[in-house]
């Protein structure tokens, strides 16, 4: 069965491990998670947990209603944890970071950095031409395309907004599991900001 849990991303740091060996982690910081909602094959067509975490600040009436239920605060940021067993879940119970243990592999998914308006080489890895004088392609995107359509197809690599966008990162291993402080270190990198949040959950390919 899957598991997870919702957490912010704190930022990066470095430990050792009992042989010297120096691991860059990703601290994640995952304050118990409110099951707001259990969903089932009969009522919803599949199985899923709700998870909500951190409070919201300005919550709207139908976000009040929700929560009332689970008898908690409406939570900013809330996500569904597919294939968890909900009959070992209740509404209103607490998802902590005792779910996971040291070496469980997971998939953490957050929101990627936004980068504005980048051109082709940074957005999509393009090459450039020859910067020499007398040269008169730098680091434009480069042909449009064949004549005959008459017009660019769907999908070519053009300048535009970059970042921003959903990114899973696969089979990441838990390091470290802190309970007390309700901390999870990640081997290597996640994607987002610090302070943004990400949805930490079973590796689907482990």
């Amino acid at each position: 069965m899957s598991k997870g849990i919702l957490g912010k991303k704190i930022g990066m740091t470095q430990i050792f491990s009992e042989t010297g060996d120096v691991i860059p982690v990703t601290v994640i910081e995952a304050t118990p998670n409110v099951v707001l909602q259990k969903k089932t094959v009969e009522s919803d067509g599949y199985e899923a947990i709700q998870l909500g975490f951190a409070d919201a600040k300005k919550p709207n009436k139908p976000a009040q209603g929700h929560a009332a239920k689970a008898e908690t605060a409406p939570k900013r940021f809330v996500k569904e944890i597919r294939g968890a067993n909900v009959d070992e879940h209740e509404v209103g119970q607490e998802v902590n970071v005792a779910i996971f243990s040291a070496g469980d592999i997971v998939d953490v998914t957050g929101t990627s950095k936004g980068k504005g308006f980048q051109g082709a080489i940074k957005r999509h890895n393009q090459s450039r031409g020859p910067m020499s004088h007398g040269s008169r392609y730098h680091r434009r995107p480069g042909s449009m395309g064949p004549v005959a359509p008459n017009r660019v197809f769907k999908g070519k690599l053009l300048p535009g907004r970059m970042g921003g966008e959903q990114v899973t990162m696969q089979n990441l291993e838990i390091v470290r599991v802190d309970e007390a402080r309700n901390l999870l270190l990640v081997k290597g990198n996640v994607p987002g900001a610090k302070k943004s949040y990400v949805t930490i959950r079973s590796a689907v390919k482990g």
